[in-house]
């Protein structure tokens, strides 16, 4: 019997990649969305993969959708945490919603799934859980100190998960992409996109794929010694 994993933000983007790479990979594969309900269709159509709408950054939510894809397709054994939004803006202009919206999706998404599914994982002695990170969560960005605050939290909260998981049979990992060639990668204006790349060593963005692959890994058997780790997949643009 194939594993069930679940991929927030999973219908578009580096979400959708991960999603369909879990399927090729055996997985039964549920992915979350928030609010763009044509494209999860037209993903579910595409792909065969079911959409499930919930707000990861409202545990009530979490816990009602969670309950759904269980009820349909069994016990959660694989979480991706990839779902994330962006309200760029200097701190001295960040409105203060702006800074807990992201917050709230970014990072409390991430508690919100985990609280959902770790009882079950534990007492079942497996779970494979990936965070999605970012460049600029280890590095910082200028204009996101509230989505740097965020993804820099997600880092810290897989490392310590990591330890509370280990005994039980459960890996938690992240991955921190660089700039990836995403719609909101592409809306960056021209001639930053190509300072962007510039600064990049291997010369270009990354795509989805390059992401997708690194979960597929981490959540596979081959990686059960593997843990509280952060894989850098960034074209070696920021290196620790």
């Amino acid at each position: 019997m194939s594993r069930v994993a679940l991929v927030t933000g999973g219908t578009r983007g580096i979400g959708e990649a991960i999603s369909i790479q879990l399927k090729e990979a055996g997985c039964t594969v549920a992915a979350s969305y928030a609010g763009n309900d044509e494209r999860a269709t037209a993903f579910t159509e595409r792909t065969g993969i079911p959409h499930y709408k919930w707000d990861v950054g409202d545990f009530a939510a979490c816990e009602k959708g969670i309950a759904v894809v269980e009820k349909d397709l069994g016990p959660i054994e694989i979480v991706v945490n990839n779902a994330g939004i962006t309200r760029d803006g200097t701190l001295h202009r960040m409105e203060q919603e702006s800074w807990q919206a992201v917050l709230d999706t970014n990072l409390g998404g991430c508690f919100n799934t985990c609280r959902c599914v770790i009882e079950g994982m534990r007492a079942r002695k497996f779970g494979r859980i990936v965070n999605i990170g970012s460049i600029n969560g280890q590095a910082g960005q200028y204009g996101q100190v509230n989505y740097a605050a965020a993804k820099s939290g997600i880092h810290g909260f897989t490392k310590a998960l990591a330890q509370e998981g280990a005994g039980v049979g459960i890996t938690v990992n992240a991955i921190a992409p660089g700039y990836v060639d995403t719609d909101m990668v592409r809306a960056v204006p021209e001639a930053v996109l190509e300072k962007i790349i510039a600064g990049i060593p291997v010369g270009r963005l990354g795509t989805a794929d390059d992401i997708a692959r690194g979960v597929c890994f981490l959540v596979s058997d081959d990686a059960g010694f593997i843990t509280g780790s952060t894989l850098s997949i960034n074209g070696g643009q920021h290196m620790y």
